[in-house]
């Protein structure tokens, strides 16, 4: 029988996760408990296309192996692709893998091909008994027993083998380079502020996590940005929604669209140099909350276990019956979980973070606000 004593031998770990990039953000702090275990740990991350674009500026991962699996969701067909996974993963030599999920995944396919490429330790998550697919179960008793963060499930699994560390911040390592590249795109976008702006982010992955169009433009209508710029950013597919929110606003603020300008590390940078981010729950919030930035979180209750982690923020939502669908796309097609924050709710937070009271107490109260509020929100 495998102990957690067999860990501290253990020298080349995988650690998978093989969903979003956020979802690879919330466990670099379980990550970093596993290279302290001893000074010679070499990680590799086992991450989608998504997430391993994130595995750069991740000071604790040597190397990656991009994966997107069968049972994810993606544009991935046949089986090629996994068999050669596995081979690579046989190549490899793990001594142990590692395998992150929510509590509503699986984990036991990733076992599988864990299994099936010879790593003798392997530890997750499981609702049902994995038999000789683990070799450390970790009995998976969420949400039925409570949620914990994200992060600390992940901290929690890790720690179960003993690994543990004092550091339990994100990681997101900016690099000058981006930072200089970063600013020549600003320039050419006649932003001339080295620092400071502030940052809103449109889009997200899900349907289900996205603010309505209109509510952006009338927060941007509403913000007084004390002289800082209002630096949008999103994907280019989201350059025309960005230019549309833009055209919806009246503001005397320097607003400008950034979509599909930035690669992630220019994208850390500018998040990093922020004053504020105001965003959806998506992986930029994430990006944040390692950087130390504020956020004001537009946060659909989808998923209450991925909330800013460690850093100062405003969470904003509606309390709605239908709150905890966990869908990507709303079933009730209203989204009022985020749609019914008031745009004056959204402004307030981003003047608290910001530390400017006396802009807090200006901020106007509109009757149609409100009205649209009446029975979808409780405060």
């Amino acid at each position: 029988m495998t102990t957690r004593h067999d860990w501290r031998d253990a020298r080349r770990i995988l650690c998978v996760r093989l969903d979003n990039m956020g979802d690879v953000l919330m466990s670099t702090p379980a990550i970093c408990a596993l290279k302290a275990s001893r000074a010679d740990v070499r990680i590799s991350l086992m991450a989608s296309r998504s997430g391993a674009q994130v595995a750069p500026f991740l000071p604790d991962v040597d190397d990656t192996i991009e994966y997107d699996a069968a049972w994810v969701k993606n544009g991935s067909q046949g089986n090629e692709q996994d068999i050669a996974a596995i081979q690579q993963l046989s190549r490899g030599r793990f001594d142990a893998a590692v395998i992150f999920t929510v509590y509503s995944q699986n984990a036991l396919p990733a076992a599988m091909m864990c299994h099936l490429a010879g790593i003798p330790l392997i530890l997750a998550h499981s609702r049902e008994n994995p038999y000789r697919l683990l070799s450390h179960w970790v009995r998976d008793t969420e949400p039925q027993q409570g949620i914990r963060h994200e992060v600390q499930r992940q901290l929690d699994l890790v720690a179960s083998v003993g690994a543990q560390s004092s550091n339990t911040r994100l990681s997101f390592l900016t690099r000058q380079a981006d930072r200089h590249s970063m600013l020549q795109v600003l320039r050419a976008s006649q932003v001339l502020q080295s620092n400071g702006w502030i940052v809103v982010h449109c889009g997200a992955t899900a349907e289900s996590r996205r603010y309505g169009a209109s509510g952006f433009s009338r927060v941007l209508s509403l913000l007084d940005a004390g002289g800082r710029d209002v630096l949008l950013t999103g994907s280019e597919s989201e350059r025309k929604l960005i230019d549309q929110i833009i055209a919806g606003s009246q503001s005397t603020n320097k607003r400008v669209n950034l979509a599909g300008r930035l690669n992630l590390g220019q994208l850390g940078c500018l998040i990093q140099d922020a004053s504020l981010l105001i965003s959806n729950n998506t992986g930029p919030v994430h990006i944040a909350a390692a950087v130390q930035t504020p956020v004001v979180d537009l946060y659909a209750l989808t998923n209450p276990q991925h909330t800013p982690w460690q850093v100062e923020h405003r969470l904003l939502s509606c309390d709605v019956p239908c709150k905890y669908c966990y869908r990507s796309v709303c079933p009730q097609g209203h989204n009022a979980c985020l749609n019914g924050i008031a745009p004056e709710e959204v402004v307030q937070a981003a003047y608290e973070l910001l530390d400017n009271n006396r802009q807090a107490a200006r901020v106007p109260r509109s009757n149609d606000s409100a009205t649209k509020r009446e029975g979808i929100c409780t405060h």
